[in-house]
């Protein structure tokens, strides 16, 4: 097979696409960008499934030996996905899916594997292209092209496709689909900036993705398979008239329903009655009486919302009742019940040592995470029973969305030395789960006495458009995302934007709009932040009581050894004595954890004793440990003394030392000197009048 190669340029970046080289029994292309290669492989079953859904299955690895790498552990093969992997998986299937026609079963599967890592240019956008690029020159019915582009600010200079050290000094990090006509798929972590500049890079990203899109739509036309016949199945529009006029009275009082689990039983209720009085006419064609209740669903609601009402009588800026309890329990060490409307979130914050901190094997080598966010959602949430099979994906996504949204507040190690660790189980919902956990999360925190630089709030905004007829919802249900749009969650400060996501179904939407829906999201941002502050107002200014206290202290790096020891020998014995945690750092930082503030100053003080180096000219304040007949040594420090000559003891000829001090006599000294070889001449009598407030005690 001839490989077919088009190059796309884009700034000062060149990504090329080609097939026919590698895994020529599928579907595939390899996508590059610098030394950065992705190979994607789309593969599709002979035969549909019978199944009421589109069974897509999307996957992303990320070999280590791409970058040269051999994984740590015992076990030197990958495993399982890594959560940076699910990630891409579900930026790669968000902007694809709704691309199939409805009524497509065949199963389908895209596959991307990076087989180079430059370490600078990052793969995930690539798979998201390259997905895009495979399923175009095969022969799936789907209605691509679309591409994914990285988009970064750096010195307030947006960069497309910008490297790993960019994006590292960028306060906005947008990867966003377009298709050549419109914007798909939005992911974006932010330094609170404000919505006109995150419109202003959205609009960039669009505008800088073109060039792949055409790159695509070229190889399609060199490379490209014949593409299955494809034409959804022809409606009996008499039949569906007919079910819905005799559905159409129930249906718009069970709408009208304001509790979900009512209003899904009512809805459940009209298809049931209507089934029932059609009779024969229905008794084989359930999947079309389905089709046409929830048509009429979907219609009423629609209608209705760009109307002004909604689902639940909410106005399209409305918010639900918001409820929020800080601390209700006591043991965990910061903890918020967040409830708005049907959705409702526990969450809590556990502060805990340096040594808590995640370690991950990356690509990049290992990597300690000290702050981790869990998100959980729970069966029962739903109402619903089904077997727990761990984390999903979905979990796995909304969890980084609300680490995303509350990570940029949060304080530097040294101001605040702990790893953080949030926990958001969804306990009810109806919308906006993810959101929940971002303004659960932050009032956790806190509560916990974490000093963020500022609270943050997320709410979650629907769209539905009807001719040139749009209603922007505020606070959505779930049923609204379902039914509408776009739906997409903003995160943010009073004063700016920390995280976006959003997915669009319709094509065509103008800034205009997206300046209204962030403008819109904005107020309620701001009302939601509002009722959380009226709880909590800024920070507690302590830590709860069962959380391990931190200190740091900082030591020459060349002293670090005399606090291990060998063999660890000596900070074990300091661990063992004191029961206090010690965790060292390459840079010198020592940081000390325990629950009892008296033993982190007893490990504190023996450490300065390894480490303490006497200062001439300094005071100190000794303990005359030895009297000799030209002296006396004088303990300054423990484990450290220094000879005070006999012509330093007054300011007077002294005869024998013992008529001017005597052993275990506190004296107050002055280091004279340091010699060569680290002996510590004292001198009592230049101490005389010293200040007491420069006169140092380190005996503990």
């Amino acid at each position: 097979m001839e490989i077919i190669r088009e190059v796309a340029k884009i700034g000062d970046r060149e990504i090329s696409i080609e097939t026919g080289k590698i895994a020529k029994q599928a579907n595939s292309v390899i996508l590059t960008l610098g030394e950065t290669v992705v190979l994607v492989a789309v593969t599709m079953s002979r035969q549909p499934k019978d199944l009421p859904f589109m069974p897509l299955t999307v996957e992303f690895r990320e070999a280590n030996a791409a970058a040269g790498k051999i994984p740590g552990g015992y076990f030197k093969r990958e495993g399982r996905p890594t959560e940076k992997e699910i990630l891409t998986c579900r930026l790669t299937d968000r902007p694809i899916r709704p691309l199939f026609p409805k009524s497509y079963r065949y199963d389908t599967q895209v596959i991307s594997n990076v087989l180079s890592n430059d370490l600078q240019n990052e793969p995930d956008v690539l798979a998201m292209t390259g997905a895009s690029a495979a399923l175009s020159i095969s022969p799936a019915p789907w209605a691509g092209p679309v591409a994914g582009i990285r988009v970064a600010r750096v010195d307030g200079t947006l960069i497309a496709f910008p490297t790993y050290e960019e994006t590292q000094e960028s306060d906005l990090n947008l990867i966003v689909s377009c298709s050549r006509d419109a914007i798909l798929m939005v992911e974006a972590g932010a330094r609170q900036v404000s919505e006109s500049d995150m419109i202003d890079a959205l609009m960039f990203a669009k505008e800088q993705s073109l060039p792949l899109v055409e790159a695509q739509e070229r190889l399609r036309e060199r490379a490209g398979k014949p593409k299955m016949e494809w034409k959804d199945p022809e409606v009996d529009e008499k039949f569906r008239a007919l079910v819905m006029d005799k559905a159409r009275v129930d249906m718009e009082a069970a709408l009208s329903i304001v509790g979900k689990h009512d209003r899904h039983a009512a809805i459940s209720a009209v298809k049931t009655s209507v089934t029932e009085a059609l009779g024969d006419a229905a008794a084989e064609r359930g999947e079309e009486v389905s089709a046409a209740i929830s048509k009429l669903e979907k219609d009423l609601v629609r209608a209705s919302t760009i109307k002004g009402r909604r689902v639940d009588g909410r106005k399209t800026t409305e918010i639900r009742p918001i409820y929020i309890e800080v601390h209700p329990f006591e043991r965990p060490h910061g903890s918020a019940l967040f409830q708005r409307g049907e959705t409702q979130a526990l969450v809590s914050t556990t502060l805990g040592t340096e040594r808590d901190a995640q370690r991950l094997d990356t690509i990049r080598g290992d990597v300690h995470n000290s702050f981790l966010l869990h998100y959980n959602f729970p069966p029962y949430c739903v109402g619903e029973a089904r077997p727990m099979r761990g984390t999903s994906r979905r979990e796995i996504g909304h969890g980084a969305l609300a680490h995303r949204a509350l990570e940029t507040v949060l304080p530097d190690a040294e101001t605040f030395p702990y790893t953080i660790r949030i926990v958001s189980d969804t306990t009810e919902s109806n919308g906006s789960s993810s959101m929940a956990a971002v303004c659960g999360g932050c009032l956790s925190m806190m509560d916990a006495g974490v000093p963020i630089s500022a609270p943050v709030a997320g709410i979650a905004m629907g769209l539905i458009q009807e001719g040139d007829d749009i209603a922007i919802l505020s606070d959505i249900l779930g049923d609204e995302d379902h039914l509408g749009d776009m739906d997409f969650k903003c995160c943010g400060t009073k004063d700016g934007i920390t995280a976006l996501q959003m997915d669009m179904k319709i094509h065509g939407l103008t800034r205009e709009v997206l300046e209204r829906a962030l403008e819109q999201a904005r107020v309620g941002r701001l009302h939601i932040l509002g009722k959380m502050l009226e709880q909590i107002a800024e920070p507690r200014a302590d830590i709860s009581k069962f959380a391990p206290r931190v200190e740091s202290v900082w030591v020459k790096v060349d002293k670090i050894r005399s606090i291990i020891g060998p063999g660890g020998k000596v900070i074990r014995g300091i661990q063992e004595q004191t029961g206090v945690v010690i965790n060292i750092n390459d840079d010198g930082r020592v940081t000390l954890a325990s629950a009892d503030i008296d033993a982190i100053e007893r490990a504190k003080a023996i450490i300065e004793g390894l480490t303490f180096e006497a200062e001439p000219g300094q005071f100190y304040n000794g303990v005359v440990k030895r009297v000799v007949d030209f002296g006396a040594f004088v303990e300054i420090m423990p484990g450290t003394d220094g000879l005070v000559h006999i012509s330093e003891l007054e300011n007077r000829r002294v005869d024998k030392v013992t008529d001017v001090i005597s052993e275990g006599d506190d004296v107050i000294v002055k280091v004279v000197n340091i010699d060569d070889q680290g002996r510590i001449r004292l001198s009592r009598k230049q101490a005389f009048g010293a200040d007491p407030d420069e006169v140092l005690n380190l005996r503990g």
